[in-house]
């Protein structure tokens, strides 16, 4: 039974939903308070006596909100990390934003530095305690240099001396690296530092990787630099796209419900379904221009991935089987900040359901890498999902939580299915980790009587230690066990570096990925020379220029051509051809004495 406590949902309401100011809290405009706002400096107990910070204590800035789709709906059901929003304090440490009802120790699951000089005067509890101490205090402990009163300074510096010697010690171990933020998600009780010094990174390496991409900070990064090979993982973006047919079934589900609102809830769960691979901490390889994956020998589908632009980096994918077909450009755009990065899911991803003819279109929310550099990397996805029924007008529009304080609401997905006439018919809930459960509901958002929560997805076992947390569908679509007969030479399972590395030799992946971005840049100077573009071979550009909440995207359509080919190949000989896939050379060249076949 639906046990959270927000305000049941009317009609659609005019205003969108926004992420608050701070991590951790979602706010209706309407009823988001001013604190929510991120908080310059700290306005401690301190800053009500000093005059050095009262000016820079009252600045608050708010940040500028994610972009949005122009959709409305009702406000969703709380998660549990919401309903204590109501109360606020100001913040504990400077230029870190406000939690809701803080705990003592939740400012040590967070560390700031600070990236750019104040005009105006902003002291940190550390300043503020130094203060304390000159005023009255000789060692923080409320002790008066002379005497025992120690005064008003004293008792506030006690009050605030474990942490002013938190964020000392976060300082001390984030020297070179003023600006970067340090995120624990489970909140934990250790200091900033501790935090800090987790991750993937040695010493030297963070340094390099430092010296090289803090130029970057505000850009988007996703074809700017060569990365080392030790954040990669052993596959491609293309092969990160086939991702989402790990739980196709949903679709053919969709396909063959009769219920339209049931129809949406399946369809939706599997769109959800996918944040369980997503949140693997490594990068992909960018694949090169041509590049392609093929994957059958699951569900039913035949899937063609190719990789049509290079700058910008952009791909396109089409996926079909009896029940449905899938089409999507994707052209990620990034953004880079410091320890952490921005993923918008620039692009259009639209699925057609065979049996009932409906069209349907997804926008997914944007992802946050976290802890680039210091700390344990983790992935959140906080924001707004939208499903849209373009035949019908019915739309599903799901809140992906953000990561509270202390982990609360991670994970956590909740929403409804709601009718063209904008009432909500089904309710959705689950974590993104864990599984989908959907109930109908009344007009008001209460379950109906008599109906209870059905699971409608589920996250299959997970082989255990694996080193890239890869899901055995993951393994499939590096194997060769789902490549077509006469795999393409352009196969991202073919690359060398993508090989080497999976076999665990990561002084030949990065040598391979060398030699192949050089081999790229030559095409590009001789396709220059020639004054010849590149066409992809399985999709053509169209004319259309779709708008998306991240900017505009050129469409590339599947062309029909990938079919014909493996029909053709299916009916001849060459389908039961015994020669050794992993043989064959990869090969996605313009320009190169032999073709990609």
């Amino acid at each position: 039974m639906w046990s959270r406590t927000r305000k049941k949902p009317k009609k659609y309401r005019t205003r969108r939903w926004e992420v608050g100011g701070h991590r951790g809290h979602l706010a209706h405009p309407a009823t988001r308070p001013a604190t929510t706002q991120r908080i310059r400096a700290s306005p401690c107990l301190i800053c009500l006596a000093c005059p050095f910070s009262r000016a820079a204590a009252s600045e608050i800035s708010p940040p500028p909100p994610p972009p949005r789709l122009d959709s409305t709906h009702p406000p969703l059901k709380s998660s549990s990390h919401h309903r204590a929003a109501t109360s606020h304090a100001p913040a504990a440490a400077a230029d870190v934003a406000v939690p809701p009802n803080p705990s003592p120790a939740s400012g040590s699951g967070r560390a700031h530095t600070h990236a750019r000089a104040r005009a105006e005067f902003s002291l940190s509890p550390v300043d503020h305690l130094q203060i304390a101490r000159a005023m009255g205090s000789k060692d923080g402990s409320g002790a008066a240099s002379s005497g025992g009163g120690g005064g008003f300074f004293s008792s506030i510096a006690a009050g605030v001396r474990s942490l002013g010697t938190a964020v000392h010690k976060s300082v001390n171990g984030l020297v070179g690296y003023e600006g970067l933020e340090v995120i624990n998600p489970d909140g934990g009780t250790e200091d900033a530092e501790a935090e800090a010094l987790r991750g993937r990174w040695k010493q030297e390496d963070r340094d390099s990787y430092w010296k090289m991409m803090h130029k970057y900070i505000g850009a988007d990064v996703t074809s700017l630099v060569t990365l080392p090979v030790i954040i990669f993982e052993p596959m491609t973006m293309l092969q990160k796209m086939a991702e989402l047919m790990e739980y196709c079934e949903l679709l053919d589900k969709a396909d063959e419900c009769e219920d339209p609102y049931m129809r949406m809830a399946y369809a939706s769960a599997w769109a959800v379904s996918v944040y369980f691979a997503y949140q693997r901490t490594w990068k992909p390889f960018n694949p090169i221009l041509g590049e392609t994956y093929e994957m059958v020998n699951h569900q039913g589908i035949s899937f063609i991935a190719e990789q049509v632009s290079h700058h910008p980096p952009m791909g396109a994918a089409h996926c079909e089987n009896a029940h449905f077909t899938y089409d999507i450009t994707s052209k990620l755009k990034t953004k880079f900040l410091g320890n952490s990065l921005e993923v918008y899911p620039l692009g259009r991803t639209r699925v057609s359901l065979k049996k009932s003819g409906v069209k349907l279109e997804l926008v997914p929310p944007l992802t946050k890498v976290n802890n680039l550099i210091f700390g344990r990397t983790w992935v959140d996805s906080p924001g707004e999902m939208v499903l849209t029924n373009l035949t019908t007008g019915d739309k599903v529009v799901l809140l992906f939580q953000p990561c509270g304080w202390f982990g609360a609401g991670r994970y956590e997905v909740d929403g409804y299915v709601y009718s063209a006439a904008e009432e909500p018919k089904i309710m959705i809930t689950g974590k993104w980790n864990q599984s989908m459960s959907c109930q109908p509901c009344d007009q008001e958002g209460d379950p109906l009587p008599g109906t209870e929560l059905k699971e409608i997805w589920r996250v299959a076992p997970t082989p255990p230690n694996d080193k890239y947390q890869y899901t055995h569908f993951a393994h499939k679509i590096n194997s060769f066990d789902t490549a077509p007969k006469k795999l393409l030479a352009s196969d991202s399972r073919l690359r060398p570096d993508r090989y080497a590395l999976e076999k665990g030799d990561m002084s030949k992946s990065g040598s391979e990925k060398s030699r192949l971005e050089e081999q790229q840049r030559a095409e590009k100077r001789t396709r220059e020379a020639k004054g010849e573009q590149f066409t992809p071979r399985w999709f053509n550009r169209t004319d259309e220029i779709a708008p998306t909440p991240w900017g505009e995207l050129e469409v590339y359509e599947y062309n029909g051509k990938y079919t014909e080919h493996r029909a053709a190949i299916d009916s001849s000989s060459v389908a039961d051809d015994d020669t050794d896939v992993t043989s064959i050379e990869f090969n996605p060249w313009q320009y190169s004495s032999s073709s990609s076949q």
